[in-house]
């Protein structure tokens, strides 16, 4: 509504800037006063025009509001400040229509089609499925599902994936590692290399094996078995946390397909042809400085083994190929220096660098007690997913991992996150839904029936605008979520509009023996109670009916 208004004011003034004969458009931006003795929103056009016009700012914007009708524009009143800021104050009684509107289209409200010709890939998580997830994953499987949920509402067409590194040397480790347990099971010496795994899920998937096959892989062939058994005990035991983290993923996408279907082998065989590699010290370089690199990179080593670059050039070639006219690759803060790396080559390989945007997450620290936590109490390891989930439960942390930024580093508050209180922020959001539901729980005990009104006739709207001016937000709030890939914004709002809620319910009684008053109030918390737990899905947070 507000969108539609304000688009509708900058016609309107672009329009008059013409009478005055002025043939370019200018695009108008809208800002919100911080004072709100300045209106809902003002502009500084008249300011950014007085040289061109050769008239004081002042001059330009009276000019401008004389010329605007308020009523057409559902404007109660324009004014002009300072050295020529134009201030709009907007129709209340119209902008409380936004609550019907809420309550006719519940969870559609908000949904905009701003992403309606982008076909995305998420790419997210994407862990060695060699031991389990640790805080760092965390985060990125939060930020990328909630990303997936928010552009979702706004239009795009988004697939989630998994990259399923199952080729390579870590595999290889992984399988000799079990086998080195799987012989100490059996009484023999294990011989654990240097960058052989020693996490005791190793040890669970070797009595696993030897409690279904006893010694028999003593005396015969192991490794392709091992291997086997190994990755799919581990990525089962990473699909059952994600989703006890409330991540799904669309698609697992298996790395070593891609040396199976022979795409790492085409990719690197076009490279060579277009001349884009050479050989130098025995290894093959590709020339990456070619498009936006600051030196060339090793794609085959001396030894003849990859580099992680080739089959990373063949999956983004692969993903471009079915058709995503957008790939997203969220990665930790160690890659940083992969960005123009991997668009370089792409680029090289003939696929679209533009399409490829990758958010780096910044690093996490686990705090109790004010003291960074990095081991589980439960097995006395580096602390994993699987025990912030247990400790603190799924709510909250996702709660509090999309609370900041993904480019900003985060501490973790435990404590924070298990308290009962106004001070944990998931806590105050559920609490606020949860306070609604139990008014509406209140009326039907008492053999009331609540209906929900077509408008406000005993409300001072005066007195509900707070709530208001933040439910017409939420569609800009999802916009911006969505395509400047901040999902942090969806939690600012949320907490926004709970903290306008608790304000409004501390003050009012909402239940009173005036009927119509009643109902009116509660079409209006009817109305925030939609838009919390729509806003609280979007970041894969649950609702509280009772607190």
């Amino acid at each position: 509504m507000v969108d539609e208004i304000l688009n509708s004011i900058g016609e309107t003034i672009n329009n008059i800037l013409q009478e005055e004969g002025l043939s370019e458009k200018y695009e108008i931006f809208f800002e919100v006063p911080k004072d709100t003795n300045f209106g809902d929103y003002s502009t500084n056009i008249a300011m950014r025009l007085a040289k061109s016009l050769k008239k004081a700012p002042v001059v330009i914007a009276n000019n401008i509001i004389q010329k605007i009708d308020l009523k057409k524009h559902h404007l109660a009143k324009i004014d002009v400040a300072g050295s020529g800021f134009i201030n709009f104050y907007l129709d209340k009684k119209y902008l409380s229509n936004v609550v019907f509107k809420i309550i006719e289209e519940k969870d559609n409200f908000g949904k905009t089609d701003i992403g309606i010709n982008e076909k995305v890939l998420l790419e997210f998580v994407s862990a060695n499925p060699t031991g389990y997830l640790h805080v760092g994953h965390g985060r990125g499987a939060a930020y990328g599902d909630s990303l997936a949920r928010i552009m979702k509402k706004a239009g795009y067409d988004v697939t989630t994936e998994h990259y399923v590194n199952d080729a390579g040397n870590q595999i290889n480790n992984l399988t000799l590692s079990i086998y080195e347990r799987y012989k100490e099971l059996h009484g023999q010496e294990c011989n654990l290399g240097e960058d052989y795994y020693h996490g005791k899920e190793i040890i669970e998937i070797a009595r696993k094996i030897k409690n279904e096959s006893g010694d028999f892989y003593l005396q015969h062939p192991y490794y392709d078995y091992f291997r086997k058994i190994g990755l799919n005990y581990l990525l089962d035991g990473l699909k059952n946390d994600l989703a006890d983290f409330n991540v799904r993923f669309d698609n697992w996408f298996s790395e070593k397909s891609l040396y199976d279907n022979g795409e790492v082998k085409n990719v690197l065989d076009t490279l060579k042809e277009n001349n884009h590699t050479y050989i130098e010290d025995k290894a093959t370089w590709l020339r990456t400085t070619e498009y936006c690199d600051d030196k060339d990179r090793v794609i085959i080593k001396s030894d003849g083994s990859l580099t992680y670059l080739a089959p990373d050039i063949a999956y983004h070639m692969n993903k471009l190929r079915r058709g995503y006219t957008c790939l997203i690759d969220v990665l930790g803060a160690d890659h940083h220096g992969y960005i123009n790396r991997l668009k370089s080559a792409v680029y090289l390989a003939g696929g679209n660098p533009e399409a490829i945007n990758i958010d780096i997450l910044q690093m996490v620290r686990a705090l109790q007690n004010g003291v960074e936590v990095k081991m589980s109490k439960r097995s006395g390891k580096a602390i994993t997913l699987r025990d912030l989930i247990d400790e603190v439960g799924s709510d909250a942390l996702r709660f509090l991992y999309i609370s900041k930024a993904l480019s900003t580093h985060m501490d973790l508050d435990l404590d924070l996150a298990v308290k009962n209180s106004n001070e944990n922020p998931v806590y105050y959001v559920q609490y606020a839904y949860a306070r609604i539901n139990s008014l509406f729980r209140v009326l039907e005990e008492s053999g009331k029936d609540f209906t929900p009104v077509k408008e406000f006739q005993s409300l001072d709207i005066d007195e509900i605008y707070s709530l208001i001016k933040i439910l017409l937000q939420y569609p800009t709030y999802v916009v911006e979520a969505a395509s400047k890939r901040l999902p942090h914004k969806i939690c600012q709002f949320s907490l926004q509009l709970a903290g306008e809620l608790h304000s409004y319910y501390n003050d009012h009684k909402i239940i009173t023996d005036d009927i119509e008053q009643t109902n009116e109030r509660l079409t209006l918390l009817k109305a925030v109670q939609i838009v919390l737990k729509d806003s609280l899905t979007l970041i894969g947070v649950g609702i509280k009916e009772k607190m």
